[in-house]
């Protein structure tokens, strides 16, 4: 077990939650954006999109993750699996002069909800601010182990 594999540890979470704030941001700026993609030759709404957070690890079970925690072994931290698209239906809102309605006036808007990725945000900040916090108290005691050796 390395001294810095907690800071690595820490270091990854930092990075996943950065990411995590990225996405929402995304979302957050696409809420309005009736033309995401083009699906067969026509405009879809943008499509909300979420991270999925997995171990950084070759274990694959929790017997796995718990034999290597009470060997000694240190974690390795967390990454983004992959970053998926939300499959929950479009909104639909009632505005026959917008350019994106269909012929009973209805646009399809993105099935994004600011409530929730707000939420989402405020999440991954409070994760984030607590793993700054972790990555100083950790760098805090590789000083102090640094002044004991001096002195």
């Amino acid at each position: 077990m390395s001294m810095f594999d907690g800071m690595n540890a820490t270091a990854s979470a930092l990075t996943s939650q950065r990411l995590r704030m990225d996405v929402v941001s995304s979302n957050m700026s696409n809420a309005d954006s009736t033309r995401g993609r083009m699906v067969d030759g026509e405009w879809e709404p943008y499509r909300r999109k979420m991270t999925t957070l997995q171990p950084n690890s070759s274990d694959s079970s929790f017997s796995d993750h718990l034999n290597r925690a009470s060997s000694g072994g240190a974690t390795e931290g967390v990454k983004v699996g992959s970053i998926v698209e939300d499959q929950s239906p479009f909104r639909q809102e009632y505005n026959p002069e917008h350019p994106d309605a269909d012929e009973d006036g209805y646009v399809e808007l993105p099935n994004v909800d600011p409530l929730k990725e707000m939420i989402d945000l405020m999440s991954a900040s409070r994760s984030y601010e607590a793993n700054v916090t972790t990555f100083d108290a950790h760098k805090n005691m590789m000083m102090k182990a640094l002044e004991i050796g001096r002195g």
